[in-house]
């Protein structure tokens, strides 16, 4: 008789908030839904809402069980969080413990500590690259699998000395490549923002909160004074939502950019794939991601992508073959690259081969890659247990 898994799985949330942790947390719950199908899964969410779910219209198996942990006062809610899953764990005993943030990883160790169940922390980007707390350190170190979303990231936990090389994997983030096609700039956007159909547009996607500064787009405001010069009707559009808006408007009136900068703001899932075809060059100089699933769908959609050289940004990019890699504290190279790859001229052409940078993006990053990775992952692991 095959024995049945049962996975316990942390995240912090994967319906209500889009950032690269949720959406590598959903595309895992999915690809080990593919995979073990008799498994059972136990899923909690910290910061999600029982209602959020049926607005999201996910489509997981219908055994799953969800915790929900988002209707809480911040403190009660750490606390029933973890309590919850160390409780339930010592009486189910699920075959393996998986926590997509680090944070959670602490109460992962207490549940090893007391039953030898064992654990699993997925390590993505600036939240495991330089950690103080240690706890977590210790955490960490005693989990029995740490998957990596870029090796970037993996070159950047071998720094710890309590942290066994042998334990590492890479498992590259993901994209839903059915999203995410090769499309003519969409007359709504166009009337939308007013702009015509040869007009060069430059888009960012990305996280605009206080502390993502690192994302690089006052880098690009700046660069944008340089690039007016020489592409005099170029449009510059920031879709993102977050609570460092008020500064970036400010920031925008006072370059006198207001006539070249459209801050989008929040964009719905249907309409992302939109704005990608609607520009001509995808730009986020950031020097803080431990991947960037956006690289990949403006890649699938045959876009130009610009991004910095100091981070896990260089791994969807191929180190620079299917896009352009700058430093991202340098605005001046920003600008030059943007005026070459607008004016067309950019030595590389290959960024102006759409259908090339999508076949590329899909052959290793698809969805049925990702699955057919993790399951070499989980396989190996779990006929050693």
């Amino acid at each position: 008789m095959t024995h049945k898994y049962h996975f316990y799985l942390i995240f912090p949330n994967i319906f209500n908030f889009k950032g690269g942790i949720q959406v590598y947390s959903k595309f895992l719950l999915q690809a080990l839904q593919n995979i073990y199908i008799e498994a059972d899964y136990d899923v909690f969410l910290k910061y999600d809402k029982p209602n959020l779910r049926q607005q999201e219209n996910l489509q997981f198996l219908s055994l799953t069980k969800f915790h929900y942990f988002g209707d809480l006062p911040r403190l009660l809610q750490t606390i029933l969080f973890a309590t919850k899953i160390i409780i339930m764990a010592i009486i189910e005993r699920p075959t393996v413990v998986i926590s997509t943030h680090v944070n959670y990883a602490i109460a992962c160790y207490i549940l090893k500590l007391f039953t030898g169940i064992p654990y699993w922390v997925v390590a993505h980007g600036l939240e495991v690259w330089d950690i103080k707390n240690n706890a977590i350190k210790l955490a960490l170190g005693n989990a029995d699998k740490i998957i990596c979303v870029s090796n970037y990231t993996r070159q950047r936990l071998l720094q710890y000395k309590n942290i066994d090389a042998e334990k590492i994997v890479i498992l590259t983030n993901t994209f839903d490549a059915n999203k995410f096609k090769i499309n003519p700039k969409p007359n709504y956007l166009l009337k939308r923002y007013n702009l015509t159909d040869k007009q060069p547009v430059i888009l960012t996607v990305t996280r605009l909160g206080r502390m993502a500064k690192y994302k690089g787009y006052d880098q690009m405001l700046y660069a944008l004074l340089k690039v007016r010069l020489h592409i005099a009707n170029v449009h510059f559009i920031l879709v993102g939502k977050g609570d460092d808006i008020p500064r970036i408007q400010a920031l925008v009136s006072n370059l006198n950019l207001q006539n070249c900068v459209t801050i989008a703001g929040f964009v719905p899932d249907e309409e992302l794939c939109d704005y990608y075809n609607l520009c001509d060059v995808f730009a986020l100089p950031s020097k803080g991601e431990g991947f960037g699933i956006v690289y990949l769908e403006a890649l699938a959609c045959g876009k130009p992508v610009l991004a910095g050289k100091q981070d896990g940004s260089i791994e969807p990019l191929a180190e620079g073959e299917l896009g352009c890699l700058v430093d991202p504290d340098n605005v001046e190279e920003i600008a030059d690259n943007l005026i070459q790859i607008l004016q067309g001229n950019y030595y590389n052409s290959v960024i102006y081969q759409p259908e090339y940078l999508q076949q590329k993006t899909i052959e290793t990053f698809d969805f049925s890659q990702f699955c057919k990775s993790l399951a070499k992952i989980v396989d190996a692991y779990l006929v050693t247990i």
